[in-house]
């Protein structure tokens, strides 16, 4: 698996936006017709989603609550009470399914659930994803990579960005041999701790 996102927590969507975009990014909603999110797309490697609160109504968190999934809605909650700014990532994988990943929770004993997840967004493509949640929420979150893909081609953003060059996550130190195992993204290094940590970015070269 490749890192796939990393998740900007922000308590006023609007003004997160345009914080980005004084900073030369390019922005664009999530959605089409009202967004809870906003992203901030590379030709290349993982993208950036703003996010305001959790993608998931009261009414489906106590139908999960209902069907004894409370580590999903855990998650969820843990995101929109988390402070703003760079705080959590997801993993993706270019296969249609988890096959591989299942295998490697089976082998650490560690459960999860799937689930299907679709949008339709800005430029009227309806993009389609599965999502793997796992229970241990010290283990980011995963998707298999949209149906349509939705980057720009051979785009620098107006600041020079063209993508991030690393980033470190935080975890507790018994799980680095699980996100090894998970994930061989040489952008990615973990540290012991929790959240993001050495976000750095590379820019276009210029004569």
């Amino acid at each position: 698996m490749k890192v796939s996102h990393i998740l900007y927590k922000t308590n006023h969507l609007e003004e997160a936006i345009n914080k980005f975009k004084d900073l030369g990014y390019k922005v664009e909603y999530g959605s089409a017709t009202n967004p809870h999110n906003a992203l901030i797309y590379f030709s290349e490697g993982p993208y950036i989603e703003i996010l305001e609160k959790a993608p998931i109504s009261n009414m489906t968190k106590n139908l999960l609550s209902c069907l004894g999934k409370q580590q999903v809605v855990a998650r969820f909650n843990q995101w929109e009470k988390a402070e703003e700014g760079f705080f959590t990532i997801c993993l993706e994988t270019n296969r249609t399914n988890f096959h591989k990943e299942k295998e490697i929770f089976k082998k650490y004993k560690q459960a999860y659930f799937i689930t299907k997840s679709k949008r339709k967004d800005p430029a009227g493509r309806l993009l389609k994803w599965k999502l793997l949640f796992p229970y241990d929420l010290n283990i980011p979150f995963m998707m298999t990579y949209f149906n349509i893909d939705p980057k720009p081609k051979r785009f620098v953003h107006p600041n020079g960005v063209q993508k991030i060059k690393s980033l470190s996550f935080g975890m507790p130190d018994d799980y680095t041999s699980l996100l090894k195992e998970l994930c061989d993204d040489h952008i990615l290094s973990f540290h012991s701790g929790s959240g993001i940590n050495n976000l750095l970015f590379e820019k276009e070269r210029t004569n």
